[in-house]
């Protein structure tokens, strides 16, 4: 298949800027997926996502261009840690659609009007996918790690993400915050348990899919990860396990098409085809729990005792800035002592 790189058209100044900076190395990379000859290509649309949906999005993009609406439509990607991305297009870099881990990574980006205010009036509340917290752990499980407590017993090494970089860090942070509530704690003995878990904690990678490669090297003893990673683990080869806790949080991935988009309706035909049960069964292929109810029912995802949302937890502009604020957020304290 021939490759062909192209810009999109009418580019502002500031993401020519970052563009040039990708292609030297010292910005986000953007790769070229599904090219079509320069002859019957007449739109390029750039995806922006997170770390962990790569496989998922390399098998989806060519079904989408199998279809009169993707026909003539190649792209560009790039895949990074989730707030980074968010960051990243909030500071220029060029994108028709951003899928990323955590809802207030694209609300960031309501504010500079680069998404609509009602990204998320649709059925599917703006998501596209769902998936669990859950424990990655060695072969045989060998330090039989089946709850949170098991977690913050002496010698047991857990491995999660940077939450100033990584959507997965936010969710295993408030997976494990919440797994307290839910088992009757105070918010005290939560945010303790918090302190605990991060004195385990030896080493905070960028993004998730770099703490899976933490992991694989043989670092730790358990990971925090997406149950949708742990299985595109196992789907690679590498040798490991994942338990479902008694008590976590339910992931819920968001999309949303950029206002700047020089092709707004190739990009909202994309990501209508997301929602669509043929993507929506490469998803679940992947390790994802489907948004459409009718494929969700076609696969056989363990259920945990307690699973909780994050509206359960106050909903996310509380959330974050109770969490996640820099300076005075509960993450910033308990990893300060």
């Amino acid at each position: 298949m021939q490759t062909n790189h192209r810009c999109l058209s009418a580019p502002l100044s500031r993401r020519k800027v970052l563009l040039a900076l990708a292609a030297a190395g010292a910005g986000p990379a953007l790769a070229t997926l599904g090219s079509r000859p320069a002859a019957a290509q007449e739109v390029t649309l750039t995806l922006v996502a997170y770390s962990t949906p790569r496989e998922a999005y390399e098998e989806i993009i060519p079904r989408f261009q199998a279809t009169p609406d993707g026909a003539n439509v190649a792209f560009e990607t790039s895949f990074a840690a989730s707030t980074e991305q968010s960051r990243a297009v909030e500071s220029g870099l060029p994108a028709d659609i951003v899928a990323l881990s955590l809802e207030p990574d694209v609300t960031r980006l309501v504010a500079p009007g680069l998404v609509a205010k009602d990204w998320n009036a649709d059925e599917y509340k703006g998501m596209v996918t769902n998936s669990l917290v859950v424990f990655a752990v060695r072969p045989g499980n060998p330090k039989g790690i089946a709850t949170w407590d098991d977690l913050v017993q002496e010698g047991v090494e857990v491995i999660t993400p940077n939450p100033l970089t990584s959507g997965g860090a936010r969710w295993n942070i408030l997976a494990a915050w919440g797994a307290q509530i839910a088992q009757n704690k105070s918010e005290d003995e939560a945010t303790d348990y918090l302190r605990q878990l991060f004195a385990h904690v030896p080493v905070q990678d960028k993004s998730a899919r770099e703490s899976v490669a933490t992991f694989a090297g043989g670092k730790g003893d358990v990971l925090l990860s997406y149950e949708n990673e742990a299985i595109t683990a196992q789907q690679k080869g590498e040798e490991l396990e994942f338990v479902v806790p008694p008590q976590t949080i339910l992931i819920e991935n968001p999309v949303a098409v950029v206002t700047e988009s020089a092709h707004p309706d190739a990009a909202a035909a994309f990501v209508a085809f997301l929602r669509t049960p043929e993507a929506q069964r490469i998803f679940g292929k992947h390790g994802y729990r489907s948004v459409v109810p009718g494929v969700l029912a076609e696969f056989d995802y363990p259920t945990p005792q307690a699973l909780f949302t994050i509206a359960d937890l106050g909903g996310w502009p509380d959330t974050t800035a109770r969490f996640f604020d820099p300076d005075n957020g509960i993450v910033a304290r308990v990893q300060q002592r």
